[in-house]
């Protein structure tokens, strides 16, 4: 009770109790004094800490994002999907808690090592399938029966979404994700122990009417090597990477050797659409720019001085008179 902080509604509670006679201090000293005990399974031993388990958390908050833009334009119906939990728990639990029947991605990441699993809760699977060979997403769950031509419809739309994964990740690790096999039954399954800790994401997932669970299942070592990396003291020095002096030199260099469109214009004008349809060889069109006047001198799209035409070594060009107002700001 010493090392917790109590609100000022747990005070007020506290002295009314004390004050009203349900409570003495006697009582508080005694219940202060008794060891307070925390069980602690070893089954279900917790490897990542809360802080790791929130970088987690936003990675896969970033891969939900991806996702619903990639099965959208996919399936071209809505989609929305969302993390609904992160947990870490025994890999023997996570097989138990999904279906006897379902749709499971094992794919490999390398260059960490393990495998990890993405299992689509049949609703979600069948919808899918159904989407992409043009009916309206309707759900039948009868993952057990899929066809060579079914799986490897499935297949494909899942290897082009693993590029989302690893772009969610690559502020911790580069990893190039590929699939191994695509499995129905949990049972076959044997990864790794069945003590194993492993953190599991459940996305929550919406197509069309239906709506189903995406389960991501992540290995304790595949985790391993980057553990560090998903501390928020190494985001923090991620996203406040200063450039080495040898970085703003080569920046320097290529902005300069990048080319730029320069062009004169020599005058507009505006003219109907009438007028443009019924124009024959010989018309003359009167531009609003006086030939004693000089010329804009376009950077791009920016205007960025006045010159006046003229010829060099017999070529077309133009002397540079000022600069226009405004034209050398930094845009």
């Amino acid at each position: 009770m010493a090392g917790d902080i109590m609100s000022q509604s747990e005070i007020d509670a506290l002295l009314s109790a004390i004050s009203t006679g349900e409570m003495s201090a006697a009582d508080m000293k005694k219940e202060d004094e008794t060891r307070k005990v925390k069980v602690y399974d070893f089954k279900r031993a917790l490897r990542f800490s809360k802080d790791q388990i929130r970088s987690l958390t936003r990675i896969h908050e970033n891969f939900a994002r991806l996702l619903t833009t990639f099965f959208s334009a996919q399936l071209r119906s809505y989609v929305q999907i969302t993390v609904a939990s992160v947990d870490q728990i025994p890999f023997e639990e996570f097989v138990r808690s999904i279906p006897n029947m379902t749709l499971i991605n094992v794919f490999e990441v390398p260059p960490l090592d393990g495998n990890i699993l993405m299992e689509i809760n049949p609703n979600i699977a069948y919808s899918m399938l159904d989407r992409l060979m043009g009916g309206t997403g309707a759900s039948h769950s009868n993952v057990d029966n899929l066809t060579e031509i079914e799986t490897k419809i499935m297949t494909n739309l899942f290897e082009r979404s693993f590029d989302n994964l690893r772009e969610a990740w690559e502020n911790i690790a580069e990893i190039d994700p590929m699939l191994v096999e695509l499995e129905v039954n949990p049972q076959f399954l044997q990864m790794i122990s069945p003590n194993e800790t492993v953190v599991v994401i459940s996305l929550n997932t919406i197509i069309g009417e239906t709506t189903g669970m995406i389960n991501i299942c992540i290995p304790h070592v595949v985790l391993e090597p980057i553990v560090p990396n998903l501390s928020v003291r190494y985001w923090m020095q991620t996203n406040t990477k200063e450039i080495s002096p040898e970085q703003t030199k080569m920046l320097e260099t290529r902005v300069k050797q990048a080319k730029l469109p320069v062009i004169a214009e020599l005058g507009t004008t505006d003219i109907t659409i009438e007028d443009f349809l019924g124009m024959t060889i010989g018309d003359v069109i009167p531009l609003n720019q006086k030939i004693d006047h000089p010329l804009t001198l376009k950077v791009g799209d920016l205007p960025k001085f006045t010159v006046q035409p003229g010829k060099l070594n017999k070529k077309m060009a133009v002397q540079i008179i000022e600069p226009l107002k405004g034209g050398d700001e930094d845009e």
